[in-house]
């Protein structure tokens, strides 16, 4: 062992090891521990995970959190398990912000709000301080993501929005505000409102090296009202999920790439999937069909033939206020 090397054990060797068995030579002595929590090997092990086409998906159910394995885009038969939260609070008053790195940020609503970063891997949370709150959480209104900055450390972005404030015209009830996605050293938002004609939509873009907002286009394929769409990243590109109402209602996956939206396919048979409970387990692919949910809340179910079904399943991230996908990785809240 002496003549292998440390750079060879941890930075090749350990870094390729699943996240929890990375936790378990952190038994083996305190060098092994110290060697093992150093920034540098957390950055190289979650880098190594992102390539896994293994993934997990937490969901959030009325009285439990759940966790299932996610293989190349497919959900796993027989492999949910139930997960404990750090706090004593029901699942029904969690709501999911945003998920990084392994890490899922959410708030726990109740007469006062607090924001909780976690990782369900290693079961590590941190408490962010909640003086800032002003205003009970709103499903729609609050937001946020996370983000490594230019000296890699790690920083929560939360979107607090609320009538009397400048940006009231974007953070009123009228509009509603998607998780954060992560992609590309941006934070991508979806702004939508539906209530009032003529259905304003804004993509909103938080730059995490310049740490300041933009406002990005619209795809021409979400010009029809009523219109829904849904971040997610496939082989860590941003993508939309468009689900719009012309007549019959058609769903669309496209791209954005050097500064283009792109088409990439127009989902079969898309139907709204009513009487489903509010906290089904969504965005998933069964048996060929795959489940959608939009930020309204609405389940589409479309039908998937060979080559939609070979693409969708090297999706990276996708998160709503009640699931997210994640990574196993050894990423602290307290970095």
């Amino acid at each position: 062992m002496e003549r292998v090397g440390d750079y060879m054990i941890f930075e090749e060797i350990l870094s390729r090891l699943p996240a929890k068995v990375v936790c378990r030579f952190k038994c083996v002595s305190k060098q092994w521990c110290y060697e093992l929590s150093t920034p540098k090997f957390v950055f190289i092990h979650a880098r190594r995970v992102g390539n896994s086409i293994q993934k997990k998906l937490l969901s959030l159910k009325e009285n439990s959190i759940v966790v299932d394995d996610i293989v190349a885009g497919n959900l796993e038969e027989d492999t949910s398990k139930t997960v404990t939260f750090p706090y004593d609070v029901e699942p029904s008053f969690l709501s999911i912000i945003g998920s990084f790195k392994g890490l899922i940020l959410l708030c726990i609503k109740r007469s006062y709000n607090e924001l909780i970063l976690w990782n369900p891997t290693t079961r590590r949370f941190k408490l962010i301080s909640d003086d800032y709150f002003s205003r009970y959480f709103g499903r729609h209104n609050d937001t946020g993501g996370m983000y490594f900055d230019e000296h890699n450390d790690l920083k929560v972005l939360h979107i607090n929005c609320y009538w009397d404030v400048v940006t009231a015209r974007l953070g009123s009830n009228f509009y509603s505000w998607s998780p954060g996605i992560y992609s590309g050293k941006k934070i991508y938002f979806m702004v939508s409102n539906y209530w009032i004609p003529p259905g304003e939509r804004n993509i909103v873009v938080f730059d995490v090296m310049s740490e300041t907002f933009s406002i990005l286009r619209f795809p021409e394929h979400m010009e029809v009202n009523p219109c829904q769409g849904h971040f997610l990243t496939i082989s860590n590109k941003l993508h939309v999920i468009v689900v719009q109402y012309a007549g019959e209602l058609i769903a669309d996956l496209v791209k954005y790439e050097h500064d283009e939206w792109i088409k990439v396919f127009s989902f079969n048979r898309a139907r709204i999937v009513h009487h489903m409970e509010t906290q089904e387990r969504t965005n998933i692919i069964q048996n060929n069909k795959w489940l959608i949910t939009s930020i309204w809340g609405d389940t589409v179910e479309v039908v998937l033939c060979n080559d939609s079904f070979n693409y969708i399943q090297h999706v990276d991230n996708y998160n709503g206020p009640k699931g997210a996908l994640f990574l196993e990785t050894i990423v602290s809240p307290f970095d």
